[in-house]
């Protein structure tokens, strides 16, 4: 049997209360990949580390990477930052994965469904898993899903855990709780300082999701870069949705 890990990210912030014009959505990013090709990924991301800071122990951050922050003070040398950036771009193209993601378009959402209605994470969860499971389904053999997010905190760990629960006995809109049950579907919350390079990449490729969802014809090298990686059947994109 192959396990199939999830791994989630997110970006923009989720609650309802109040919208950034310049980032009025809610972007939860999932990177699915077997477990037979999840160990060249962890390796080609540690070499990357190790190639710049002889130290596997560094974590990605997208944000403090484009802000030049913390250990990416580096990046303000430009040759470094372009050879990393090529590094990136290399690691993002060359192993073996898919992207599943959902949109959140706030403004929307909040016309249609009101302030008060259910939380967008739990929302954004429910999509993901169901394509993840579509995935799944075109696969040969036998496989199993394992669903891995960064810890956010108790209260919200735990709340999103009874979500879970929830899909699992009932299952979705699509997707029936026996078909999750027959992928033997699970959730584990991982903490940051564990380094999981499977959280690190959802985290590099979720912004440059969010700024083409946001702004389409802007031009976006990064999103050029991976948008070949989504999940895709019969021509149409099933990797990347927005809601509502």
């Amino acid at each position: 049997m192959t396990k199939y890990r999830l791994f989630l990210d997110e970006s923009g912030n989720h609650g309802l209360t109040e919208i950034n014009e310049d980032f009025p959505i809610f972007l939860l990013c999932g990177v699915i990949i077997g477990e037979d090709r999840y160990e060249a990924l962890r390796q080609s991301i540690n070499d990357l580390k190790n190639r710049f800071w002889s130290n596997i122990n560094v974590i990605l951050h997208s944000r403090d990477i484009r802000k030049c922050d913390k250990e990416f003070s580096i990046l303000f040398d430009l040759e470094i930052k372009q050879e990393f950036y090529e590094k990136i771009n290399q690691i993002v193209v060359n192993n073996d994965y898919k992207i599943i993601a959902t949109v959140i378009r706030k403004d929307k959402f909040i016309e249609r469904y009101g302030r008060l209605s259910n939380d967008v994470y739990e929302i954004c969860l429910s999509f993901i898993i169901e394509r993840a499971i579509f995935f799944l389904d075109d696969i040969k053999g036998l496989k199993e899903l394992e669903i891995v997010i960064e810890k956010r905190g108790k209260k919200e760990d735990k709340q999103l855990d009874e979500h879970f629960q929830r899909l699992l006995a009932r299952g979705t809109h699509y997707v029936s709780r026996e078909r999750l049950a027959a992928y033997n579907t699970s959730i584990v919350f991982k903490a940051k300082k564990e380094n999981i390079n499977g959280l690190q990449l959802a985290d590099l490729v979720a912004y440059p999701i969010a700024q083409h969802v946001i702004a389409p014809d802007r031009p976006n090298p990064a999103f050029d870069v991976l948008k070949d990686k989504f999940y895709s059947k019969n021509n149409r994109r099933y990797g990347l949705k927005e809601f509502p």
